[in-house]
């Protein structure tokens, strides 16, 4: 899914309290995060075959360098550099990742992560970083990593052809021993199957039939150069309090703000906004949460939701927004996104791109929303203050909007590629007012409901 336009990066910027040593970081990295073996292994391309093979020249100097900003650095400076580094693909001679440590950055310093999709998606991704982390200033550091032996595999290409065999004949066995034992235990499975396989099919209907997204500035001419911001965190008791009083979720109050958000983007630029709204592609977790760390790639789908951009009432863009939202949670498009990619991927190139542009043509951005660590973490014994995470967009998509849940607050940032005109940090600040906006009116809606009820 690599192009020039996108990089298939997920990338983070992380911002600390205090300086780290470059030695204790370097330390926790070799304990914590080079332990997952993908870390040390590289892409390796022969004709149509893709594999992963050990890096014989691994050295951790190659993918940690340490920087600085010119003079007294600001968040503006930090941006450019972030949208410098999100704009250049990674080096596929090495192990797809790459950590810049940005010293002397707001009193404290920086780290600008990269890693490429291939290796994890985003919840896998944030998972592993977090465990690079501490609850307290001091780490408990047990050892350094070793490099693991990896055994050869055994046998020529028709032994190991044929095992391969064997092995998904028995795994198909035992999917149909489940199946027979459902059966028995219960004799209205085979019923609920095929009511399921009948939602399945009417979903993937539905998206092969759904419109391509209106024409806005939001669907221009890719250039392959990203301009990042990030807007000051919201307080998570505020985003709570304000979605128990509308009776909805912190998940449809930040639909909300965002899609308020985009609303004031049109206005501003005095854009004509589509009547029927605009799509997101959402990433829908299909891990299961109790999987253990060390499982890194892919196990994510992809729902289209529907921003009602036109509604300019934050209280009825509200309700449009939990009715979508509410309607999708009961569908199967994610099982259905995944399953199409996995299907495609092993196909011919030419398919593979014709069904990611299908998919890219129906959302205008993709917008991510995970949640992090309900308390402050510590990297190396310095306090992380503000994390932000980015997924990259894919296809035609220029745009990918990030929201993610820190220490009792709620970061939200933006990358844009600069074929659209649109920016960044007004974009952010949007975020805020709209977010704002819908509190007052919901603040004013409860407190009208209190005194008619009195009364």
């Amino acid at each position: 899914m690599d192009t020039p336009e996108n990089p298939m990066m997920i990338s983070a910027v992380l911002m600390f309290e205090q300086p780290i040593p470059i030695k204790r970081l370097k330390r926790t990295l070799e304990e914590r995060f080079l332990r997952f073996r993908r870390f040390r292994q590289r892409v390796v391309e022969k004709g149509d075959k893709c594999y992963w093979e050990d890096d014989p020249n691994f050295d951790l100097d190659n993918h940690l360098h340490r920087i600085a900003l010119p003079g007294q650095a600001s968040k503006k400076e930090l941006q450019e550099l972030a949208s410098d580094f999100n704009s250049t693909a990674l080096d596929f001679r090495r192990p797809l990742w790459q950590i810049h440590y940005i010293d002397n950055f707001n009193g404290g310093c920086a780290l600008l992560i990269r890693i490429h999709h291939c290796i994890a998606d985003g919840i896998s991704l944030v998972r592993v970083l977090l465990s690079l982390t501490d609850r307290t200033p001091e780490p408990k550091l047990e050892r350094i990593a070793k490099k693991v032996t990896i055994p050869k595999p055994q046998g020529n290409a028709a032994t190991r052809f044929l095992h391969r065999l064997v092995d998904s004949s028995q795994a198909g066995w035992q999917q149909a021993q489940l199946f027979l034992d459902s059966v028995r235990q219960e004799p209205n499975y085979p019923l609920k199957l095929a009511r399921t396989a009948g939602g399945i099919a009417m979903d993937l209907a539905k998206l092969g039939l759904a419109p391509f997204e209106p024409k806005t500035s939001l669907k221009s001419q890719l250039v392959g150069r990203k301009k990042v911001a990030w807007a000051e965190p919201l307080a998570l008791d505020d985003v709570k309090h304000c979605a128990r009083t509308l009776g909805g979720t912190v998940n449809d109050v930040l639909l909300c703000a965002a899609t308020g958000a985009l609303s004031r983007h049109f206005t501003e630029h005095k854009q004509t906004i589509p009547d029927c709204g605009i799509r997101v592609a959402v990433p829908f977790n299909l891990r299961p949460l109790d999987q253990p760390i060390e499982s890194l790639g892919n196990q994510f789908g992809l729902v289209l939701v529907c921003l009602p951009v036109e509604v300019h009432d934050p209280l009825m863009c509200f309700r449009q927004v939990q009715e979508n939202m509410n309607r999708l949670k009961q569908s199967y498009q994610a099982q259905v996104t995944y399953s199409l990619l996995d299907l495609f991927g092993r196909g011919p190139d030419i398919l593979e791109r014709r069904a990611l542009d299908l998919l890219s043509n129906k959302a205008s951005a993709v917008l991510t929303n995970v949640p992090g660590p309900r308390h402050p973490v510590y990297l190396a014994g310095s306090k992380l203050v503000q994390p932000m995470f980015w997924v990259p967009q894919s296809g035609n998509i220029g745009i990918g909007m990030s929201i993610f849940s820190y220490a009792d607050t709620v970061q939200f940032g933006i990358t844009v590629d600069k074929g659209i005109h649109a920016d960044p940090q007004a974009v952010m600040n949007y975020f805020r007012d709209s977010f704002q906006h819908l509190y007052d009116a919901a603040m004013s809606h409860a407190h009208g409901l209190h005194i008619a009820q009195a009364s």
